[in-house]
């Protein structure tokens, strides 16, 4: 599992680690019923100390993300899509609040911002 940390980024390291396992399980990289990285394990392939891997599993647990089983280990918990998808709508809802501040900040349009999506919306395709 691929996690790529940054000492610069001013983000605690265990939201780092939290968002980016959160990250993958929600787009289903990793699968239900999949084995994490023990704590110990983590902790070493990311040079941080166990108690930042420890808090980053127990914030994904908190959130239903994972289950921590005593002596087998951290599993991707069954996600409830729906509730899944609420929590990145309203992550796309903060993306457009701060976009209608720059915009208005700055002068600029409704229209102007519809042209940027449909512009940007066609080269994603």
């Amino acid at each position: 599992m691929e996690i790529i940390i940054s000492n610069s980024s001013g983000v605690a390291i265990y939201e780092q680690i939290y968002e980016q396992i959160k990250n993958k399980i929600l787009a289903t990289e990793l699968k239900e019923k999949e084995l994490l990285p023990s704590i110990r394990t983590l902790a070493r392939d990311l040079h941080c100390s166990v108690i930042t891997t420890k808090k980053a599993y127990e914030e994904l647990e908190k959130e239903g993300f994972v289950e921590m089983i005593p002596g087998k280990g951290v599993y991707v918990a069954k996600i409830n899509r729906e509730l899944a998808l609420e929590e990145e709508k309203k992550k796309i809802e903060e993306l457009i609040e701060k976009i209608i501040f720059i915009a208005r900040t700055n002068n600029i349009t409704n229209k102007e911002i519809k042209d940027m999506w449909e512009i940007l919306e066609q080269e994603i395709k």
